[in-house]
């Protein structure tokens, strides 16, 4: 039996502002039957969306194509409890 390992949430801060802004955090958003549909990046880090290590890869790789500034924000996997 898998165990499904959801613990990680995907943070993001924007190069150019260094240390001065708190990140924000990827919230999913999925259709009624689950399927991803993409992210928002929201501030609040208890409403953000704890995944796999899979799906938060899933979430880097749709921001980085989805987005057009995407070259403008560092986006990692981090634990919840960091």
């Amino acid at each position: 039996m898998d165990i499904n390992d959801q613990r990680y949430l995907v943070q993001q801060n924007k190069i150019a502002d260094g240390e001065s802004k708190p990140p924000v955090f990827a919230r999913v958003m999925r259709s009624k039957e689950g399927k991803f549909e993409g992210v928002s990046f929201i501030k609040n880090k208890e409403k953000a969306t704890v995944m796999t290590v899979a799906e938060a890869q899933e979430v880097i790789d749709w921001a980085a194509s989805k987005k057009s500034n995407a070259k403008e924000y560092a986006t990692k996997i981090i634990c919840v409890g960091q």
